[in-house]
């Protein structure tokens, strides 16, 4: 194998990662612009009980995650990739938290683990990976207590911002600047 060849495959590997997590920060963020573009238009993703095309699995999954969840954290972790050509087979291990509304009148919030398995075939048309089939393994869950995030009694905690749902989240901000006075505890 030749250099060149060797980067061309790091390249289309580290291409292919990117496109795994367009799919995790267009969810975590609401992004359907960003979750979309990790998919072919054409693609089929199977995802607890939904199954079908990428658009209804938007308009099915932020609803569910929006009346569920205060936020998520879609997490890849170990990830192999087999590249043969244009297409591409994809194993990627994942852990989901999401920090839960309370389910019921006074009750406390709790948080949902769970992990699995995103198993996808890539294919790259016009010199672009994406998805084209995605079934998502679900192996384990559980919900543990919520407790407050840490430094919530700092005052300035959130001069750069807070985690939100959408383009005000400090991640879009660009460029990015720190708005908080120099603190040494």
């Amino acid at each position: 194998m030749t250099d060149d060849t060797r980067l061309l495959m790091l390249v289309d590997r580290q291409d292919i990662h990117d496109c795994l997590l367009r799919f995790c920060r267009g969810m975590d963020r609401f992004d359907r612009a960003l979750f979309l573009s990790a998919f072919h238009t054409d693609a089929v993703i199977a995802a607890g009980p939904y199954v079908g095309d990428v658009a209804g699995c938007w308009e099915w999954a932020k609803p569910l995650h929006e009346a569920g969840q205060v936020l998520t954290h879609h997490v890849l972790l170990n990830h192999y990739i087999d590249i043969a050509g244009d297409t591409a087979h994809s194993e990627c291990y994942y852990q989901f938290i999401g920090r839960n509304h309370p389910w019921e009148e006074g009750g406390g919030e709790t948080v949902m683990l769970a992990g699995g398995r995103y198993i996808d075939r890539l294919e790259r048309r016009d010199g672009s990976w994406r998805i084209a089939l995605r079934t998502n393994v679900i192996e384990w869950s559980c919900i543990q207590p919520s407790l407050p995030p840490p430094f919530g009694d700092v005052p300035d905690i959130s001069a750069n911002g807070r985690s939100a749902r959408d383009s005000s989240d400090p991640s879009y901000q660009r460029p990015l600047v720190n708005h908080r006075a120099p603190s040494k505890p």
